[in-house]
């Protein structure tokens, strides 16, 4: 596990999309593995911006993304496929037709987890996944547990989640409060995991996934035992560590 310390939250999305934008220039037709949230927002905007310059081609990219909340359709504002639509995909050259997300609006879960994970088997390992972590230490929706879930699967969201992600509805009873998510075992046969982790309120589960015990408990701990991980993180959420 590599720890690259940045200043604030711009210097990381900027070494963040660099390195996202060098896979693509040297493999064009990579798998990249995505995330929502607020973390990768400025790696997506500085993305965009070198698609702009002409210095990025997305047009072989296929890209998989982690999770999608149970009940919401793509042209929902709240869902992750919209997510994706606003801060990438309508404003790059990529085929819609190679991007993917959990199906939101299909009710029976183990229906809409065997199609994704089939779709992954079929497309094969993200030749690099970028990952958030949550303020309980869940990597994609993979919540606290008591074992690692391998492959894509219906999770109910714990309360710590449903806090953190209300302040994107217009009240806390929209909240969905089960998504479909890629497993821990997905993620872990990525060949290059990059975590983007900003803030002094990530501080304290940061130094729990980097430096405690691997547990279920905190699903990002996970990470210490892939073979190509690095965690990009600014001053303040590498606070607790002497780094």
């Amino acid at each position: 596990m590599q720890i690259c310390k940045v200043k604030n939250y711009q210097e990381l999305s900027r070494k963040a999309a660099n390195l996202i934008a060098a896979q693509v220039i040297l493999k064009p037709d990579s798998v990249l593995g995505l995330a929502t949230g607020s973390s990768p927002v400025g790696t997506y905007e500085h993305l965009v911006e070198m698609y702009e310059n002409g210095d990025l081609d997305f047009s072989q990219v296929t890209t998989v993304n982690l999770d999608e909340y149970k009940g919401l359709a793509g042209s929902d504002k709240q869902s992750y496929r919209y997510f994706m639509n606003t801060h990438l995909f309508h404003k790059i050259n990529i085929n819609h037709a190679n991007t993917y997300v959990p199906n939101g609006t299909e009710p029976d879960a183990e229906k809409a987890c065997q199609a994704y994970n089939e779709l992954l088997h079929k497309i094969g390992s993200a030749d690099i996944q970028i990952l958030g972590l949550g303020h309980d230490g869940h990597i994609g929706f993979n919540e606290p547990s008591d074992h690692f879930e391998n492959e894509t699967h219906c999770v109910d969201l714990t309360e710590t989640t449903i806090q953190a992600n209300k302040r994107f509805f217009d009240s806390e009873k929209d909240v969905p409060k089960q998504a479909y998510t890629m497993g821990i075992g997905t993620i872990m046969r990525c060949r290059k995991i990059l975590v983007v982790v900003s803030g002094k309120d990530k501080a304290e589960i940061l130094k729990q996934v980097v430096q405690g015990p691997v547990t279920p408990e905190v699903p990002g701990s996970i990470l210490q035992f892939h073979p190509d991980c690095m965690i990009i993180a600014d001053e303040a959420a590498l606070s607790e560590m002497a780094v």
